[in-house]
This record gives structure tokens, sequence and C-alpha cells, in this order.
């Protein structure tokens, strides 16, 4: 008998802003046309954003500058939904729905109030293929800057 181990291969991220991170290739998510602003950019990985359990940081692996913080949409807004055009369900080879992972981008701000996402371009991926793209909405039901928190009141909850 004859036992064959397949190696995985671990490599690090030394991130600009986010320290550094292990990954190995099956960790590696191919956006096969890049995302807007980033088109060069195809290889990325995703990791939580250090002591926060809402955020997550997609990053590249090609540039060591270029993270971006992302959100799930759902916790913006519980009942956030959209239909996934047939031709991104065979670009990113979608056989079920539970195998993707709805992300939206995260602008930041010192002022909290100011934190918005982009519930307008969600970024779709594959997790089982680990293949993305970035799908523009085309509806007006949602924002490009969604605030992300909410103010308390006397009068009820406020979107800041």
């Amino acid at each position: 008998m004859i036992y064959i181990k397949e190696l995985i291969s671990t490599m690090e991220l030394v991130t600009k802003y986010h320290g550094v991170h292990k990954y190995s290739d099956e960790d590696v998510i191919v956006f096969k046309k890049g995302l807007p602003g980033f088109k060069e950019l195809k290889r990325f990985i995703i990791f939580p954003l250090e002591k926060n359990e809402v955020f997550s940081i997609l990053h590249s692996i090609e540039d060591i500058e270029i993270g971006l913080v992302m959100v799930s949409p759902y916790a913006v807004i519980q009942d956030y939904e959209f239909k996934i055009p047939d031709i991104y369900v065979q670009e990113l080879e979608v056989v079920k729905p539970e195998d993707v992972l709805v992300l939206t981008t995260v602008t930041l701000s010192s002022d909290i109030k100011n934190m918005t996402t982009n519930l307008k371009a969600p970024i779709l991926i594959n997790i089982k293929e680990k293949l993305g793209e970035q799908l523009i909405l085309d509806n007006g039901k949602y924002k490009i800057k969604e605030p992300l928190f909410t103010i308390k009141s006397s009068r009820g909850d406020k979107k800041c």
C-alpha cells in the first residue's frame, strides 16, 4: 500500500496595514476580471479584521497595499436580496446558493456616523470554487453609501 500526502505550502502575506497573515493556495480567491479600480489584481485572500467579528478584509496577494474592508450586507439590512444573473452563476461556477458568500465594501471614516457600505455593488464569492466577482445591481432599492450604524433616539432608531 502506498500513501501519498498532499503538501500544502503555507505562504505569508505581509500587508501594509493589517499585519502578517498566513495562507495557502486553497485560500486564494480568484477574481478573473479583477475588481473595479483594481482590474490588474486577480488574487485575494479574506481574513477577519483583528479584534472585530463584523468586518473582514479582502486583501490582494499581488499588492501589499490593497485591502478592502468588507461587511455582510445582512448585518446592515436583514432582508437584503437580489437575483444573481445567470451569466454570473456560470462564471462563478455556482451549483448551490449556499456556496455563495455575499459581502459589501465599507467606506471608513474617523467619525463612525459617516461609515457606509456599498449595497449597490455586492461582491460574490463562490466559497467552494474560490471564484469571485463584483455585481453592480441595476435597481434603485439599494444605495452606494448606506450608513452602517444607527442612532437610538426617543423617536426610534435613526440611521446616521
